[in-house]
């Protein structure tokens, strides 16, 4: 019997006391069981790295690194990538969850439809992590140029294959880190794919600079044109659509169950 192949599990943390055992936790509930977690502490000043510690202690599978300085996410995820060993990389944000079956089945839908990244919708979570009833939607195929009119991605919805010989990283952007890696992720990748079932639960922390859309505008600008390579009227333009497709598509909401 073939071996299953090493999933690396990366999640930035800083000052998640409030979130990250529960993130663990829906990890530690995968049915599949080949992974590692790497977890990024970016220098807390809370008790996030007590806990992590803890439960690295009680499994080997998952490992601890402190930065000595907080970075941010995007320097901490490239960190993550760079000590990484698996054959695929998945990201968990350390305020987001993951069902079950998330690795199993995302895992299974690359195997058999042969593709290298894949993204399934999220369910959307209030601070407490109560259901906010409303889903985001994907679409089946995905290049680095449909990427660009919007970021169809999650990260805590997201693996792709890599080639430990040719890492990928972020550039250091303090927002849209994420999608920034992506869209370079995208320019390399052979069979791009959407998996139409909710996998995960992203977290709505208010206050969070992600939350804060026009806070993001500027990091948006500098990755299209520093990064991306766009002239100011298509950063803008892609900005523009983004936006637009946020507003009118991305979201669906999930009819309430009868009790």
């Amino acid at each position: 019997m073939l071996k299953e192949p090493l999933i690396s599990i990366i999640t930035p943390c800083y000052n998640s006391e409030k979130y990250i055992a529960e993130a663990i936790e829906s990890v530690l509930a995968q049915t599949y069981k080949n992974w590692e977690m790497i977890i990024i502490d970016d220098y807390s000043s809370d008790n996030s790295l007590d806990i992590v510690n803890t439960y690295a202690q009680k499994d080997g599978r998952i490992k601890v690194v402190r930065q000595e300085r907080n970075s941010g996410a995007a320097a901490a995820r490239n960190r993550g990538i760079d000590i990484s060993k698996g054959e695929y990389l998945a990201f968990l944000d350390s305020d987001d969850l993951w069902l079950s079956e998330k690795l199993e089945k995302q895992l299974r839908f690359m195997q058999k439809y042969n593709c290298d990244f894949s993204f399934t919708e999220r369910e959307l979570i209030d601070e407490m992590g109560n259901p906010l009833r409303v889903k985001t939607r994907v679409i089946k195929k995905l290049t680095y140029k449909r990427n660009l009119f919007h970021c169809f991605t999650g990260c805590s919805a997201t693996i792709y294959k890599q080639d430990i010989n040719n890492r990928i990283y972020g550039p250091d952007l303090k927002n849209c880190d994420d999608y920034a890696l992506f869209l370079r992720v995208l320019r390399c990748t052979r069979n791009a794919m959407g998996y139409n079932e909710n996998l995960s639960k992203y977290r709505i922390v208010k206050g969070s600079l992600s939350r804060n859309k026009f806070k993001k505008f500027p990091y948006f600008i500098e990755m299209m044109t520093k990064y991306e390579k766009q002239n100011i009227f298509a950063a803008y333009f892609y900005l523009f659509t983004n936006q637009i497709i946020k507003l009118f598509w991305k979201y669906k909401k999930v009819q309430k169950l009868l009790p």
